[in-house]
């Protein structure tokens, strides 16, 4: 038992030493990130560039540009409402997905008629927004540059990565959520 105590009075001391900090093995200096903001401001310019080269070559629609950072016309439009979707509103829509030179990824008939709870599912960031911008009975046509499309990932089947798209979506009911004011 003697031998037993000072063994252990070695053990707890050696126990109770603080561990050493890991140390990087390489300090980072933030060039990478400053590079791949930089690379993403050119694709964004250049994808830019190539919508407005469509839009200034299509004189049959009139385009607006959201807030948003995507660019639409309206192929029928609803003067009788004023409602939109809100959050948690139900909304029945179809949608095709295209690439800027008007090749079909998916056809409206591919992905057929969507049930969507406004800012409650998935879609990809432009369809989201887009889908805010219409009334019960519209449908508009939506340039989106690739970070508002599926961006760097694609979809993982048909949409590669940085993939700028074309979408004509059409809302066919809105069922207004009981907090919905109007």
């Amino acid at each position: 038992m003697k031998k037993l105590l000072p063994i252990l009075m070695i053990a707890t001391i050696f126990a109770c030493k603080e561990p050493e900090p890991r140390r990087p093995v390489q300090v980072k200096s933030g060039s990478f990130l400053k590079e791949t903001v930089e690379r993403n401001k050119q694709i964004l310019a250049a994808e830019e560039a190539l919508i407005a080269n469509i839009i200034a070559k299509d004189t049959a629609n009139q385009y607006r540009e959201s807030a948003s950072g995507f660019w639409y016309y309206y192929e029928k439009q609803n003067d009788t409402s004023a409602y939109t979707p809100r959050p948690k509103d139900g909304v029945l829509l179809s949608y095709n997905v295209l690439t800027l030179a008007n090749d079909t990824i998916y056809s409206a008939d591919d992905i057929g008629l969507v049930p969507y709870v406004v800012d409650k599912q998935q879609l990809f960031p432009g369809l989201r927004n887009a889908v805010k911008l219409l009334k019960e009975g519209e449908r508009a046509t939506f340039l989106f540059p690739s970070s508002l499309g599926y961006g760097y990932h694609g979809d993982d089947d048909k949409i590669a990565p940085l993939t700028p798209l074309k979408s004509t979506v059409e809302i066919l009911e809105i069922k207004k959520h009981k907090d919905s004011i109007n």
